[in-house]
């Protein structure tokens, strides 16, 4: 009978005599957590600072044929009516910038319809939970 004299000490000894390389995994595996908290942080910032505004086709079709242009001013402040609707719950909002109206979708950032003055004649807005003045 033959009888090994491979005596441990420790645990230590043990992993570091059978189970090499798993110090590899587990650094492996706290880049990847780096990296998951790194893009979770860009993604909520895009979200707070309201970077994420996006057109339907609709708006873009509207904003076309009534000739209405947006400057990076106005861009900012229709962002920024967008965060305020979003801090107050309002789902569906009447964002009025200038002589301009916007219905916004805030959930997903979208702007749905554009209109302006001429358009805005009966002053009667339908679907919208709230409006923003900016």
């Amino acid at each position: 009978m033959n009888i090994q004299k491979n005596q441990f000490l420790s645990m230590e000894q043990v992993q570091d005599t059978y189970l090499q390389g798993s110090g590899k995994v587990q650094s492996a595996s706290l880049k990847n957590e780096d990296s998951f908290q790194k893009i979770l942080e860009e993604k909520s910032n895009l979200y707070t600072q309201g970077s994420v505004l996006k057109f339907s086709k609709h708006a873009v079709s509207r904003l076309n044929t009534r000739n209405i242009e947006l400057s990076a001013n106005q861009m900012e402040r229709l962002q920024d009516g967008m965060l305020k609707a979003n801090e107050k719950g309002i789902k569906d909002s009447l964002v009025l910038m200038d002589k301009l109206a916007f219905i916004v979708n805030v959930p997903s950032n979208t702007i749905v319809t554009a209109m302006d003055q001429t358009e805005t004649a009966e002053n009667i807005f339908t679907n919208i939970d709230g409006a923003v003045i900016v």
